[in-house]
């Protein structure tokens, strides 16, 4: 399971900048912003991220009920979240790949 930790990082990364960019072109598409927000919170909270998941859970029931009005505003929220907690899971990786090298050599 630690080896395949890195991958799942790189997955969750990689993965939140498609949600984000779907959240970004959404605009006004309630339905489009629901479905993305509702799995980029799953995958956040999975991750542990609990503030941005928090704020896509926000998005996700804003968005249920068509209560649009500043909607950009709170993906702007969810991006900013996204880029203080990008750097911190990048450098999770890093570590958990010299930790698995270090491992390795015994």
């Amino acid at each position: 399971m630690e080896e395949e930790y890195p991958t799942l990082l790189d997955t969750f990364l990689a993965d939140s900048e498609d949600r984000l960019s779907l959240l970004r072109k959404a605009g006004g598409d309630a339905k489009s912003l629901e479905e993305a927000a509702h799995s980029f919170k799953g995958s956040c909270s999975n991750m542990g991220a609990l503030r941005l998941a928090e704020l896509c859970n926000e998005l996700e029931q804003r968005s249920k009920k068509r209560s649009l009005e500043g909607i950009e505003k709170l993906v702007g929220e969810i991006d900013g979240e996204f880029a203080i907690i990008r750097p911190l899971y990048e450098a999770e990786r890093q570590r958990s790949l010299t930790d698995n090298a270090t491992v390795r050599r015994f």
